[in-house]
């Protein structure tokens, strides 16, 4: 057993050289690898439980959802909020509304129950929309939008779907109840998130220990408290844990760097873990009965319910024709409907698997499809920007105190007012230090007399600050 789930996890790894080459969203060759090993296949593990599935998936959705948070900056988030969140709670509804309306018109399901089918694949995938526009820079506004958007919309999609399977199930006494309910998941989670980030951060700033790995330990501590209180409150924890990560992320806390790459550390294993093991809950086999509702429901999806939730949403705001076909077609399906699917099958709605087969099934062509090109359509409407080259080298400032210095990683542009000057004639202050320089792929040592070259990637250790002012001289704004 242990030889063949090491064998899943090397071929994980494996697969996320050739998803990046090929542009398809690794969520693809995570699944493939659980179908493969399940009980169609190879059959090395027969897996049906969707119950400990739901249970199993909800954990790990805790800390991969609280990354997504602690990822997103303040100032991209100042750029796009209004559209972004736009997108990602009245553009998750007005998806829901078009598709299960239009699946109740057409496939003849009962309305409920065809408003529940499109609450669970309302949302967007965060981790497919971000391998697309980091491997393929689509121009930093529409990038954002849609970064923030798919980091964003899952709590939306995850209420309407908890509200509408305790509708279908009766769980709510009457229609205010539900309504009063439904405002206090999101309320009461934003309110809990901004709580326990407050006693997070002090405790992090308390603690003063030499060990990385205990800021770390406290950071799933805190996190699961976020959830836990959420949870106990009758609030949404998964919203609690979501904002709870942005306003950490953009806080000064101790050996943030040291917690950034263990968040991505854990986000990635959970991430793998949760596409193989909702891969081996799928029985392809099955695929035969529904793949006709499947193809209605994401064609329904990509032409009528998107564009209309993008039309509406981001009418207020600038957004060219192209640029809103592009955010139409950026509405890229993954893992978080995949776990809902589970969600009335724990509940006992859903006996036949039906609901779970056609969600799994629709959000796999939606990654196909759309995640193969999006790009594309990007570049073909020249809304791309140049590649920033991945350093081979990283330079870290290790901190167990706040401090407002850090270590700042700068591109230096093709049109950079300091090229070809040696760094003694930069003018940057006594307080800001150029630590380390890498020039086609080999990490030098400065010197006053060393001359900057375009293309060099800079480590800049300077007041967080003053950071701003400084890029502007490497990259052509200075």
């Amino acid at each position: 057993m242990i030889l063949i789930v090491s064998l899943l996890i090397i071929a994980s790894i494996v697969a996320t050289k050739f998803s990046s080459k090929f542009g398809l969203p690794l969520l693809i060759g995570f699944i493939l690898i659980g179908i493969i090993a399940g009980s169609d296949v190879l059959n090395l593990f027969y897996f049906d439980n969707a119950v400990l599935t739901k249970q199993i998936a909800d954990i790990l959705l805790i800390f991969i959802i609280f990354d997504g948070g602690f990822r997103v900056t303040r100032q991209a988030f100042k750029s796009a909020a209004g559209p972004s969140l736009s997108l990602a709670t009245a553009g998750v509804v007005l998806t829901s509304l078009v598709l299960g309306t239009l699946i109740h018109l057409v496939l003849k399901f009962d309305l409920m129950y065809s408003l529940l089918v499109s609450s669970i694949i309302s949302s967007t995938d965060a981790a497919a929309v971000f391998m697309i526009t980091r491997s393929n820079p689509i121009n930093k506004r529409l990038a954002t939008t849609l970064n923030v958007e798919s980091a964003a919309n899952d709590p939306m999609a995850i209420i309407l779907t908890v509200a509408f399977i305790q509708l279908v199930t009766r769980a709510f006494s009457s229609p205010g109840i539900a309504l009063i309910r439904l405002c206090w998941q999101f309320v009461g989670g934003v309110g809990l998130g901004y709580a326990v980030f407050r006693i997070s951060l002090l405790l992090f700033r308390t603690l003063k220990s030499e060990s990385r790995g205990n800021y770390n330990v406290l950071m799933i501590g805190c996190v699961l408290f976020a959830y836990g209180s959420a949870e106990i409150l009758m609030a949404n924890g998964i919203i609690a844990v979501f904002f709870m990560g942005y306003w950490m992320g953009n806080s000064d806390i101790p050996a943030k760097r040291s917690i950034s790459g263990f968040l991505e550390s854990v986000s990635s294993i959970f991430n793998i873990a949760l596409f193989i093991m909702l891969g081996l809950l799928a029985f392809p086999h099955r695929f035969v009965h529904i793949w006709k509702e499947a193809l209605f429901i994401v064609f329904v999806m990509m032409f009528i319910a998107r564009p209309i939730a993008i039309l509406l949403c981001t009418f207020p705001f600038k957004y060219s024709f192209r640029e809103k076909l592009v955010l139409m077609w950026g509405g890229i399906k993954g893992a978080v409907p995949i776990v809902l699917a589970t969600y009335p099958l724990a509940n006992g709605l859903d006996e036949s698997g039906f609901i779970f087969d056609t969600i799994f099934f629709a959000v796999f062509l939606s990654c196909i499809v759309q995640g193969t090109t999006l790009a594309p359509l990007a570049r073909l409407f020249r809304f791309t920007d140049k590649r920033v080259p991945v350093p081979p080298h990283v330079v870290e400032l290790h901190s167990t105190k706040s401090s407002d210095l850090d270590m700042f990683e700068v591109h230096v542009e093709p049109n950079a007012c300091c090229l070809n000057r040696p760094i003694s004639e930069l003018n940057l202050g006594k307080e800001v230090l150029i630590s380390s320089i890498i020039r086609n792929g080999t990490l030098i040592l400065p010197k006053g007399n060393t001359v900057i070259h375009k293309d060099d990637i800079l480590f800049i250790l300077a007041h967080s600050s003053r950071i701003e002012g400084i890029i502007g001289q490497f990259n052509g704004m200075g």
